[in-house]
């Protein structure tokens, strides 16, 4: 019971979230999520790139050739189901044997989870479609999916280092933003999505991810303290009926 208490409970210096970057990342998270709503609102029922989106490329066409195009479905296939369920097994597990904390656990699969479910309802009220009336395009499911481990990844890596605001700030912006910029690459190399989704996909999961940290380090702490004051109402009254006791402290001699 002791080794899963441990695995479980936690304190402010092992949170999933660290407490030196939460103001921080509070703030990203809600410039993230105003910019998802702008975009969302900008390009409601499109069926059409924008004029941001050609700044780059037609995204309905293909824009890669091999070899880039075969690096483009590799990158891509770690954003469909059998791709990520690989990367999501191997970060729960990495996080667990470095943590030692079901919590990192939780965190990796729950907000993985929140990512991509977050886009997949977006989607509906946006109605951005792409290829087709059927195939909703806004935002990107596979950005905010892989953006989403990369930040959560990172954050778990800034923890157990201990590092400081400048560099776990540094890590956790540069990891998403690697990782977002390669997915993203990706969409729109294949025509999957315009270069907006790819941006409301990433900025999704700059939202979700601080949320679901804080989330989850609330829940683990509550549930320690609780396990603690348990703990204590049970030994509470063995210690009151020790003091209680004349003969507790006596030696063997001076027992009646």
């Amino acid at each position: 019971m002791g080794q899963l208490g441990a695995l479980v409970g936690g304190s402010e210096t092992t949170g999933v979230l660290p407490a030196l970057l939460r103001a921080w990342l509070g703030l990203i998270a809600a410039l993230a999520a105003s910019a998802v709503v702008a975009l969302g609102v900008l390009y409601a029922g499109h069926s059409e790139p924008g004029r941001v989106d050609r700044w780059f490329v037609d995204p309905t066409a293909d824009s890669v050739r091999p070899p880039w195009r075969r690096i483009a479905l590799a990158v891509d296939f770690l954003g469909e189901p059998a791709g990520s369920a690989v990367l999501v097994v191997g970060a729960a597990a990495g996080s667990l044997v470095l943590w030692r904390r079901l919590r990192a656990v939780v965190f990796v699969v729950v907000g993985v989870v929140l990512a991509v479910g977050t886009t997949t309802l977006l989607k509906y009220p946006v109605g951005r479609t792409i290829h087709g009336p059927d195939n909703l395009s806004y935002p990107s499911g596979h950005t905010a999916f892989l953006t989403a481990l990369a930040l959560m990844v990172a954050l778990l890596a800034a923890g157990r280092l201990g590092l400081g605001r400048a560099a776990g700030l540094l890590l956790v912006l540069a990891s998403g933003l690697v990782a977002g910029a390669a997915m993203g690459w990706a969409q729109v190399a294949l025509g999957a999505h315009y270069p907006t989704d790819v941006l409301g996909g990433w900025c999704t999961a700059l939202v979700v991810v601080p949320v679901t940290g804080w989330v989850v380090d609330r829940t683990a702490d509550r549930r320690s303290e609780r396990r603690g004051e348990r703990r204590g109402e049970r030994m509470g009254p063995r210690m009151d009926e020790r003091i209680g006791d004349p003969t507790a402290d006596a030696g063997p001699g001076e027992r009646s």
